[in-house]
């Protein structure tokens, strides 16, 4: 079974903007929620 690479060309830029979209709005939601706990 050969492996298309193709698809991960495809993919892996996708995949490092989704990654990046989660860790900068996990980022903000925590500081969001670190607030929100010490008022």
């Amino acid at each position: 079974m050969d492996f298309d690479f193709r698809l991960v060309v495809v993919l892996l830029p996708i995949a490092i903007a989704g990654g990046w979209a989660v860790f900068n709005i996990g980022a903000a939601a925590l500081r969001q929620v670190q607030g929100f706990l010490s008022r």
